[in-house]
Order: C-alpha cells, then sequence, then structure tokens
C-alpha cells in the first residue's frame, strides 16, 4: 500500500461555516498540524491552506481548500499535480453521515455517496482510487433536511464525539504516513 503523501481535508471557508459539520475535514487536519507543530498557509496557486509536516519520520503535506466544498477538486489537482503525487497518495478527510458521531472509518476507494465534495474530488482526479476518513457526524433521519444539518454546529455532545473519534484517527495517521494505511485501517476499526 502507498505511503500518504497528502492530506487533505474538506470543508468550506468562511467564519460562517467553521464550527458547522460539514467542515470536520478542516477540524482534523487543523488538530493534525496542531500536534505536530505545523503551520498552514493561504497558497493562492492551489486555492488552497498548505503546510508541511513529519509524522514519526515521515513527511507530509496538508491541505484545507479555499473553494468552497463542491469545488474540491479544483484545489486537491492544482497541488498534486505541483507536486507530483498520484491519487492512490492521497487521504481526504470528511464528514460522514452514514456514521454516528464519533465513528472514524479508514477506507481505499468508493464512490461519492453524495457527497459534493468526493464527487468534485473524483471528477478532478478521474479516478475514485484515493484513500479516505470518514469522520462520522450522523444523519438527520431525513434526507431532505441534509443540507441544513451539515451546515449547522453539531451539540455540545455530538462535537465531544466527533472530537473524540478524531484522536483515534490522529493516533493512526503515523502508520498511514508510513505507507502501512492496512494495519492503520486494523487499529482504528478495532478501537472502541
Amino acid at each position: 500500500m502507498s505511503a500518504v503523501q497528502l492530506i487533505v481535508g474538506l470543508g468550506n471557508p468562511g467564519a460562517e461555516y467553521e464550527q458547522t459539520r460539514h467542515n470536520a475535514g478542516f477540524w482534523f487536519v487543523d488538530e493534525l498540524a496542531r500536534v505536530n507543530q505545523c503551520s498552514l498557509r493561504k497558497e493562492a496557486r492551489f486555492h488552497a491552506e498548505v503546510g508541511r509536516c513529519t509524522l514519526n519520520g515521515h513527511d507530509c503535506r496538508l491541505q484545507k481548500p479555499i473553494t468552497f466544498m463542491n469545488r474540491s477538486g479544483q484545489a486537491v489537482i492544482a497541488l498534486a499535480d505541483f507536486l507530483r503525487i498520484p491519487p492512490s497518495e492521497i487521504l481526504v478527510v470528511h464528514d460522514e453521515l452514514d456514521l454516528l458521531p464519533g465513528t472514524v472509518r479508514l477506507k481505499k476507494g468508493g464512490g461519492h455517496g453524495g457527497h459534493n465534495g468526493l464527487r468534485d474530488l473524483i471528477a478532478h482526479l478521474g479516478t475514485q482510487d484515493f484513500m479516505r476518513l470518514r469522520l462520522g457526524i450522523g444523519h438527520p433521519g431525513d434526507r431532505n433536511q441534509v443540507v441544513d444539518y451539515v451546515l449547522h454546529r453539531p451539540s455540545r455532545d455530538e462535537r465531544e464525539q466527533i472530537d473524540a473519534g478524531m484522536q483515534r484517527a490522529l493516533d493512526v495517521m503515523p502508520l498511514a504516513v508510513a505507507g502501512e494505511f492496512e494495519r492503520a485501517m486494523h487499529k482504528l476499526h478495532s478501537e472502541k
């Protein structure tokens, strides 16, 4: 399995979206940068905030697109092409309606499941074969309420569960970056 060279958090730019469920991918990348003492800075040519950090001796880039969610692919392809990082070495971190808050899952490939950020990424990368870290945010129970749900803050209890799940995922990132994706997946999925 390929080492992860680029970790992309999906979200929407702007203060009004900062604490919304749809920005769980941003929360993760921000926390990963914080615990590894690396800073992100706005890079206009990549339509993103970009950082470089070392996880357990392995070099890795972090990215938060500053395009809106449904244009995420534009930012990712700009940086991936510049750094010559193939899709198979990209880990995309995103909110996941089909998982309960606090549940986190790693997977390789798959469809977009209606997620506009993933849909745009697949279109720009020309493949579904990139790794994903799915951060559970729960589902409102009615598909007509999904847009409103993802663009609102989680309850305090839900946010604590999401943060706890992100912490478990942070713990396995050194394995993923080292190319031990299967081990990272097993460790993450076997923890409660």
